[in-house]
């Protein structure tokens, strides 16, 4: 485009290619290197997953008439099912505790929920926090009822 002193103003149609090619391909690069952090839907879902898993595991006990063990693992931040072998695993920015018995059915049970054929269990509290939200998912030691309670993400981390 020509002004009316003859000297050119505006882009032409290749340097605004040019610019949104070099834009898009920045972005591939960098984009997926930007942290994800957990929201707060995806933590509350992570604490349904959970307590659904423990559920499925109770009920796995009462319908065989025997012992099922949740499997805690702290280190590598997951649960694992002992009736399906399905793993729920947590992010690194998802704060993750247990408080679990160290026995059950007197013998060591330092890293599993048990659900026994009755449908009692030994018990067991998961806790998933991160900044400001926060659930717990508790297995009531006596009855083996599993309940999610929200807390105000009272984590110091």
């Amino acid at each position: 485009m020509r002004g009316c002193s003859g000297s050119e103003t505006g882009f032409t149609l290749l340097e605004v290619v040019c610019v949104l090619a070099i834009v898009g391909l920045l972005a591939t690069v960098l984009l997926p290197n930007l942290p994800r952090q957990t929201s707060r839907p995806r933590l509350e879902a992570y604490a349904i997953e959970t307590a659904a898993l423990l559920k499925a595991d109770r009920s796995a006990a009462i319908r065989r008439g025997s012992e099922v063990e949740t499997r805690v693992d702290a280190p590598a931040r997951s649960v694992r099912s002992g009736a399906s072998g399905e793993i729920v695993r947590f992010p690194e920015d998802v704060r993750f505790e247990t408080l679990l018995p160290r026995n059950c059915d007197n013998r060591p049970a330092f890293a599993t929920i048990s659900f026994f054929a009755s449908g009692m269990s030994c018990g067991g509290v998961i806790t998933l926090t991160h900044l400001d939200a926060g659930y717990e998912i508790r297995v009531n030691w006596l009855t083996g009822r599993i309940e999610i309670v929200p807390n105000a993400g009272r984590s110091k981390r």
